[in-house]
């Protein structure tokens, strides 16, 4: 080991964000977060970091996007010169990676890749045995290896492996599909491309493939299902086809959003509580873990069912620990991630998650507009994406916080969820993943949504850092 100065190296901090590492990777006017160089070092890091906590046989995957072949080449250099050793698996989705430290013989597991972020990102997600998130205090451990240049030396082997049959075999054996369905899949033209029409063909469904051909451009809409703008092909292909279903999955494979048969999207919260009240039939009594944003009536309806109601931070580390700490069985978020550690390992995969809903369709003789329609809902917003630049947002939040908790009462488990009244609330928090705040808002009345909106727009136009475009 070397010991120099700290804080000698060029990496952007910022990116080494709460759970993951994502940065730009493409930039025409100065040098990206993220270049072959600066991921060597990344890679370095991370090998020294397993070396002294884990241990140095990984596998390592990445995302189709433009960047990730040249930027995954440079990271398994950096890991090879530390003496780890590499297993490179090609184009995986992240919850591949997951299995792999699940069910294969590995440290841990890295993928390259920035989710359902603009082609102009990449990232690294980095998870140890049994897919333990490498994330918060240890993630920043790994900076520190970096910025001290502590690097561990060695001379690593590399092989390659498919394992892909492997994964979709084992999949395939954790739900049942007790009628033929006729689906709509749109990969958003992300690496679930790659396998997401085998899969649902070998499931016995009918499908019928949107955007399946992987494209780092993502030509036809951003891979992130969540947004409902992004899923209106699919909803038009679901109508137009009369089919039962359809999927959309976001870049990396770790998040589904749903549109029901008349071509409805769902937010991913009333999708959960479908999931919740499946389960509660065969686990009563279980917690069941959700993030801050999500509707009063998933809460309900889980107490309603015979479960328990369990709020979390938002994420994929946090959501994982809780799901240990508690032994809960099932979580979600309304960003569309499901986590099952039901016949499962507890982490959260794209593909589980459709087939248990194809599952629970296909047993049922209700369509799934009718299955989603007996959620009592009120009027809720999708999630705002508010513009804040990474070094300024948690401190703009934290005023946000302490201005709220003065006036109304607050859940700050992760940023702040304000009680307007009993029956409306606004949530806000810092996103992990990109620049932004994250709004959503619920209430039984437009009047009220409105009063609740304008609340936290009249706070945060007090920093001129906020872009209050979200708010008209």
């Amino acid at each position: 080991m070397s010991q120099v100065t700290r804080h000698t190296s060029p990496l952007n901090p910022f990116i080494f964000r709460a759970y993951d590492i994502r940065g730009i990777a493409i930039d025409e006017t100065k040098e990206p977060d993220l270049t072959p160089e600066s991921i060597k070092l990344i890679g370095k890091g991370v090998g020294t970091y397993f070396q002294k906590h884990e241990g140095k046989h990984l596998v390592v995957g990445r995302d189709n996007r433009i960047t990730s072949p040249a930027l995954q080449k440079s990271f398994i250099e950096g890991l090879l010169e530390t003496g780890c050793n590499v297993t490179e698996v090609g184009n995986m989705t992240s919850p591949m990676i997951y299995w792999a430290t699940c069910a294969m013989a590995f440290d841990g597991g890295i993928n390259i890749t920035a989710s359902h972020n603009p082609k102009e990102y990449n990232g690294v997600k980095i998870t140890a045995k049994n897919a333990h998130s490498i994330c918060g205090e240890e993630l920043q451990k790994v900076l520190e290896i970096i910025q001290n240049e502590n690097f561990a030396e060695g001379n690593g082997k590399k092989d390659t492996r498919d394992i892909e049959n492997d994964y979709i075999e084992d999949i395939l054996k954790r739900a049942t599909l007790y009628r033929r369905l006729k689906i709509v899949i749109d990969a958003g033209n992300g690496v679930t491309g790659f396998f997401a029409q085998k899969i649902f063909e070998k499931f016995g469904c009918e499908v019928i493939p949107l955007y399946c051909e992987p494209d780092g451009n993502f030509p036809n809409h951003e891979a992130n299902p969540e947004v409902e703008e992004n899923l209106r092909e699919l909803a038009r292909v679901v109508v137009e086809e009369k089919a039962d279903i359809g999927i959309g999955f976001d870049g990396d494979g770790d998040r589904v959003g749903i549109i029901d048969e008349k071509g409805r999207h769902h937010s991913a919260d009333y999708v959960l509580l479908i999931l919740a009240q499946d389960l509660l039939k065969r686990i009563p009594n279980s917690q069941i873990i959700f993030d801050a944003k999500v509707s009063q009536s998933l809460i309900n309806g889980i107490r309603k069912a015979g479960g328990i109601p369990v709020m979390s931070k938002t994420g994929h580390s946090f959501i994982e620990a809780k799901m240990h700490e508690l032994q809960a069985p099932l979580a979600g978020e309304i960003s569309g991630h499901f986590f099952f550690a039901e016949n499962y390992y507890g982490f959260d995969d794209a593909f589980l998650a459709a087939l248990r809903i194809l599952e629970i369709l296909s047993r049922s003789e209700k369509t799934m507009s009718q299955l989603l329609d007996e959620i009592p809902k009120m009027i809720i917003t999708p999630e705002y994406k508010v513009p804040c630049p990474d070094d300024k947002k948690f401190e703009i939040m934290k005023k946000v916080t302490e201005a709220f908790e003065k006036k109304f009462p607050c859940i700050t488990i992760d940023g702040v969820r304000v009680n307007y009244d009993t029956t409306t609330w606004g949530a806000g928090r810092c996103s992990n993943t990109s620049p932004n705040l994250t709004l959503r808002f619920e209430a039984p009345t437009q009047e009220k949504l409105d009063q609740v909106k304008k609340l936290f727009a009249d706070e945060l136009a007090k920093y001129p850092e906020v872009d209050c475009g979200w708010y008209k």
